[in-house]
């Protein structure tokens, strides 16, 4: 039996070759770091976050939720090794991002199936292979999937700060999870009144930003990863009721909600160092320092990586993808991850799962593998693969991608966990 080729060892990568190695094939699992390391990597481990530490809700009321219980059920490595790394975050699933990436690469690399190559691989294979290359993929991959497809899309994507949780001051902060989710240490909560906010604001909005590689274009920012500066250009308190919202929230200072609201997560296992949640920025690092630390609770705060921006490139996936990650017109090359246009850790994982099985599945001649249309990995596989949608974007897990109940429930909570039950044991059904 032919070897697959998987390019890319990011969550999507991993996961495909899992998958394959898991049934039996033999992969070649082709990895640049650390020959060539993206704008966006610095890790030479497997599997590496470059943006939050957080793979969103747990809860099967969420749909971040239900798609990782999918995950699970189809035999997900990422979501185990998460879940051996979790730090506290309340109802979400967080890790410690150091200790994620070891696990996964010591999984890979332990694997008698898998080999892992560390090159840059410039052109697509002509051989069975999968391209997991994630957004940043080397300018001359990019061209060669440029070629075969009907062109590329691009967008810019920023990352978040992180600070040292002992430099907070704490006179100026307190713990408390929203609306009381969770383990009330989870966040960190730096409440602004009125008068600080309304400082803050005018800073972050004349803040200069750094430049962009190529050009600095923010129409093509996407919107579920904008930067706070672009964020509130649109609005005095766009913010105010986004990353900075205070609902769910009391200040035990003044016995009120705060009239602002910046939260902060645990980026590892020891609570050292805390992620600055949907401060996601391309100003320039004094900029950050200057303008973050304008927030009472972060007046010392010191900064163990700055905020940056990076280039996503994806294709055009409805005009070049089957539902089953294939692409049209080579039975044996697949896509997954970022690339195909699922938005997401975790999605891009789920894609991985979904191509590996189905690249097993094309030799050795089964019939291919897509979830129900009820479950959230279904549905996401369908919508990237959809050709009636004409303007397309990246799409992450949502219960608004899955066909309604037959019944009508009016408590959204309910409802979502009927969607979720309904779509688990359909999933459950297929599998087994």
């Amino acid at each position: 039996m032919e070897k697959v080729r998987v390019i890319g060892a990011g969550f999507a990568g991993c996961e495909a070759a899992w998958q394959l190695a898991s049934r039996g094939i033999e992969v070649e699992l082709c990895e640049m770091k650390p020959v060539k390391f993206s704008p966006a990597h610095s890790n030479e481990d497997l599997a590496e976050l470059v943006c939050s530490n957080s793979f969103k809700a747990m809860r099967l009321e969420s749909a971040a939720g239900m798609m990782k219980a999918e995950m699970k059920l189809m035999g997900s490595l990422c979501m185990e090794c998460a879940e051996k790394t979790a730090v506290p975050a309340g109802g979400a699933l967080a890790v410690d991002r150091d200790r994620f990436s070891a696990l996964v690469t010591e999984r890979i690399t332990s694997n008698s199936k898998i080999t892992l190559i560390r090159q840059e691989v410039t052109a697509v294979p002509d051989g069975p292979a999968i391209i997991a290359a994630g957004p940043l993929a080397s300018e001359a991959l990019s061209e060669s999937i440029r070629e075969i497809c009907t062109g590329c899309l691009s967008f810019y994507d920023a990352a978040a700060p992180i600070i040292t949780a002992e430099s907070v001051d704490y006179d100026k902060a307190f713990m408390q999870s929203r609306y009381d989710r969770g383990e009330p240490d989870d966040y960190i909560n730096c409440p602004l009144d009125k008068e600080e906010y309304e400082e803050f604001y005018q800073a972050l909005i004349t803040a200069e930003s750094a430049p962009v590689h190529d050009f600095d274009r923010r129409k093509d920012v996407y919107e579920g990863c904008m930067p706070i500066e672009v964020m509130a250009s649109r609005g005095h308190d766009t913010i105010r009721f986004g990353p900075m919202k205070p609902a769910g929230l009391v200040d035990p200072a003044t016995g009120k909600r705060p009239w602002a609201n910046l939260q902060l997560r645990k980026e590892n296992t020891q609570g050292t160092m805390y992620n600055l949640v949907g401060f996601q920025t391309n100003l320039k690092f004094g900029e950050q320092k200057r303008v973050f630390s304008m927030i009472p609770a972060l007046r010392n705060a010191e900064f163990v990586r700055y905020g940056v921006m990076h280039r996503n490139t994806f294709i055009d996936s409805p005009r070049n993808l089957n539902d089953d990650f294939s692409f049209r017109g080579r039975e044996n090359l697949f896509f997954a991850g970022q690339i195909t246009g699922v938005e997401g850790y975790m999605e891009s994982a789920m894609s991985g799962i979904l191509a590996g099985i189905n690249a097993a599945n094309r030799l050795t001649g089964k019939e291919k593998f897509v979830p129900p249309e009820t479950t959230i990995s279904g549905a996401l596989a369908r919508y990237v693969s959809d050709e009636t949608v004409k303007n397309f974007q990246p799409m992450g897990a949502a219960f608004g991608l899955l066909p309604p109940l037959p019944e009508k429930i009016r408590d959204k909570s309910l409802r979502y966990k009927a969607l979720s039950q309904r779509g688990l044991e359909d999933l459950d059904k297929m599998i087994n």
